[in-house]
């Protein structure tokens, strides 16, 4: 193994968080930074080529190999876990930029409750209504500490919203720096008809420019062309906000800032209660050791706690004896899509994958949870993603005829363009019986053990979400011109096969004490205090909204500590 030449920091990961760090870092000090991503260099010059419905949407171009690197799922301890050979209910990314350069950009702040969610429903119900088994807590810091940073994160993302129209919206600093996307034909009506029923719809915050717009370093963008190759695709214009386009021009600038590719990290090394560096494995079998000052987990939430097992960094979760925080408190998010009917076409294949009018009236604890069964709540969205015609084509009402042959293409015919899809996205709480391990069987191609997903519902996500549905299908009946209505079915047991969203949450959590958490409210290693761990792994549960903008937000926060605080003299932030 070769030692390489010391670094002031290295960090694990090229998507949002670690690229995002990179550039703060960079561009406020004078320190030599090095980040390592596994995947490829991003060739962001050929995305206005490469729009292939097939190779993108169907083939999953932009996702991680799953034949190289993947893990393993089960639904309860006690069960073997099989490999994920095929991608299902995530779509993690590869190659600079991550995930973040394939997602739809979806920017919704997290509610001031959803920081201190234990706090706040014991304060409202009491202890005994939060659900059997569930391990919800407090982040360590509140909505007032980390809104400053959403606003930052919006501002250089370039957020496109409507303020002031939603008054279940929390406090902000200031307005968004771009009026709202054009929602469509569907997401209008919709509009129409929840704000008939009292809803309060409004446009959905997107990290997409509504306009040109230059952000606070500088980076200058031009505006959405609705082209629909959205969601899954590199943007071709640089309209949506990704890594690539936010944070790699500011990288640029700076000479103490370099990435290296085709850089598989494989441990974190340490000794005496700190990280002395990484050591990593090239394309051609080649490992080196990278020795540095400061490390930063920063890759997508099943990798940085694998990172952690396998480096043997704090204790792995036990869910018998209920002991241990890595791998603790793994969450999703309790998806599902109420699809609607319409009697005239919708040019559905235009748009912007984030794009459409949103209801928070069922989101958190926005209405009162007293006499039902379960806690929680979901967002709902009618938006125009832009549909491509092979993926979107054969999606029928109930009734409509034969699942083949003739009859199912003159039915696919009649029905394509004239079918919309209200999302839900619900919260989704830690419980003892969800977690990360490393798999005792399975192995990578370095003989390294797979990460092992222990993932099931429970039934407060199968009562709320029924719940929630219930609600969606009532209001979208009511849109004039909708000839069916077809709801999800209902939650059994959690399916790793079908698509959720990459929203993985927990594993290596934050919070305000060590004994519950293995991070501080900086994403500090309690025990380690150069090693950081950004990302979605630390968040303690999921609450509804797609988590992008909050790790974001969260990096920029802990990047300024790192400047202002760390650095000077380093030591606990906490």
């Amino acid at each position: 193994m070769k030692t390489l030449r010391h670094q002031d920091v290295v960090i694990a990961g090229g998507g949002w968080t670690g690229l995002m760090m990179a550039k703060e870092l960079g561009a406020r000090t004078g320190l030599k930074i090095l980040v390592l991503e596994r995947g490829k260099k991003r060739k962001t010059a050929g995305y206005h080529a490469a729009m292939d419905e097939i190779d993108y949407t169907v083939s999953l171009r932009m996702m991680q190999d799953v034949a190289k690197d993947t893990f393993t799922f089960r639904h309860a301890s006690g069960e073997r876990a099989l490999p994920m050979r095929q991608h299902g209910s995530v779509l993690p990314g590869s190659g600079t930029g991550g995930a973040g350069e394939h997602w739809g950009g979806s920017a919704r702040r997290f509610r001031p409750e959803a920081f201190q969610l234990r706090t706040h429903f014991v304060n409202r119900y009491g202890a005994a209504k939060l659900p059997a088994g569930s391990l919800i807590q407090d982040w360590g810091l509140t909505y007032e500490e980390i809104e400053p940073w959403y606003q930052r994160a919006e501002e250089l993302m370039g957020v496109s919203g409507e303020t002031g129209t939603n008054p279940f919206d929390p406090p902000r600093s200031g307005s968004y720096p771009l009026p709202p996307l054009k929602a469509g034909a569907f997401p209008a009506l919709f509009a129409a008809t929840a704000r008939a029923q009292g809803y309060h719809p409004y446009a959905a915050p997107a990290a997409i420019l509504s306009q040109p717009y230059t952000n606070p370093d500088r980076v200058a963008r031009a505006a959405c062309e609705y082209c629909g190759y959205c969601d899954k695709f590199g943007c071709m214009v640089g309209a949506k906000a990704q890594p690539t386009t936010i944070a790699m021009p500011v990288i640029a600038r700076h000479a103490n800032v370099s990435i290296t590719h085709s850089a598989a990290v494989r441990r974190v090394l340490h000794r005496d209660g700190r990280a002395t560096g990484v050591t990593w494995v090239n394309e051609r079998g080649q490992e080196f050791f990278q020795p540095a000052d400061l490390v930063i987990l920063a890759s997508w939430t099943l990798s940085n706690v694998r990172l952690l097992l396998l480096s043997k960094i704090g204790e792995p979760y036990d869910p018998a004896t209920r002991r241990g925080l890595v791998g603790r408190s793994l969450t999703h998010q309790a998806a599902g899509g109420v699809l609607v009917f319409l009697d005239k076409p919708l040019n559905g294949f235009m748009g912007a994958a984030s794009a459409g009018i949103c209801i928070s009236d069922l989101e958190c604890d926005n209405f009162d949870h007293g006499p039902l069964d379960f806690l929680g709540g979901a967002f709902a969205k009618a938006s125009t993603p832009g549909l491509g015609p092979i993926g979107s084509f054969g999606v029928l009402p109930p009734g409509a005829g034969a699942t083949w042959g003739a009859e199912w293409k003159r039915a696919s015919l009649e029905w394509y363009d004239r079918v919309s899809r209200i999302i839900l996205m619900a919260d989704h709480f830690s419980y003892e019986t969800n977690y990360l391990s490393l798999d005792p069987e399975y192995r990578d191609a370095y003989g390294d053990p797979l990460i092992r997903m222990t993932m099931d519902w429970t039934d407060n996500e199968r009562k709320l979400r029924t719940y929630a549905v219930a609600k969606v299908v009532a209001l979208a009946r009511q849109i004039p011109g909708v000839q069916h209505v077809r709801a999800p079915a209902p939650y059994g047991h959690y399916d790793a096969t079908t698509y959720l969203g990459t929203h993985l949450q927990g594993g290596a959590i934050q919070g305000s004490e060590p004994e519950t958490s293995l991070l501080n409210p900086w994403m500090q290693s309690w025990s380690m205090p150069n090693l950081f761990v950004t990302g979605g792994s630390a968040m303690p549960q999921n609450v509804f909204a797609n988590p992008t903008l909050t790790s974001v937000a969260q990096t920029l926060r802990t990047a300024d500590a790192l400047v202002r605080r760390y650095f000077p003299k380093p030591g606990s932030l906490a």
